[in-house]
């Protein structure tokens, strides 16, 4: 199975030079307290426009939420087919990470195979009271890359923090903008968002390479084709 974009497509939107690839060639890999990579402008401008004026309203605002995101499935904001319709710069988005040349990039730089996954793109809109417990991603997900898109005075301090299994922050991500903290899910990850003051809205753009089994085929930003 190979990427879901058309080749038209990709050789359009997922040019070589692309600000994704960029941003990888540039990252910076840390092993403590776990690998994971660090990312600067990793979205071009266009695509960070849009994504910032995306806010399909309060309803899908995380305030508490027990510390989980899927208690809220319903009520969630993926890259699908109709919102790429809708949107060329949700298109675009999705095609700069679709392209062959991204995921041979990201393969590259992290050691792995994406051969047969499929793309799944999540906005999140999270306000204060939320937090989130620790989890690894191990699983269906083969790579997850965090980009914090927050323009709040303080965002800089809403990244993502690494975790111990039991919750202690040993690591914090930069909450800058347009920055991000990628890494394999493995029994290490451990990684989530320590309860802590959220003045106005924390947008994360959740980047996720999942395995053909993934069965929430409404939330993949190229779907396969129903048979």
């Amino acid at each position: 199975m190979t990427s879901h974009a058309s080749s038209s497509a990709a050789a359009t939107h997922g040019a070589v030079d692309s600000p994704v690839i960029s941003a990888l060639r540039t990252a910076r890999c840390t092993d403590d307290p776990f690998p994971h990579w660090n990312m600067d402008n990793v979205l071009p401008p266009s695509v960070t426009h849009s994504l910032l004026a995306w806010d399909p309203g309060v309803t899908f605002h995380a305030g508490e939420s027990g510390g989980r995101r899927d208690v809220r499935n319903g009520h969630r904001i993926f890259v699908t087919p109709a919102g790429r319709a809708n949107d060329p710069e949700l298109d675009h988005l999705a095609h700069l990470f679709d392209a062959p040349a991204a995921r041979r990039h990201f393969e590259q730089t992290c050691g792995i195979d994406l051969a047969g996954t499929f793309l799944r793109l999540e906005l999140c809109l999270d306000t204060d009271g939320f937090w989130l417990a620790p989890h690894t991603d191990i699983g269906a997900k083969r790579l997850t890359l965090l980009i914090s898109l927050s323009t709040d005075a303080d965002a800089r301090d809403w990244g993502t923090d690494l975790l111990t299994p039991q919750g202690q922050s040993v690591a914090r991500a930069s909450g800058a903008f347009n920055s991000g903290l990628l890494f394999i899910p493995s029994d290490r990850s451990w990684h989530g968002f320590v309860r802590r003051p959220i003045t106005g809205l924390r947008r994360t753009l959740i980047v996720n390479y999942v395995v053909p089994e993934w069965q929430a085929r409404d939330e993949l930003a190229f779907p396969p084709a129903r048979a």
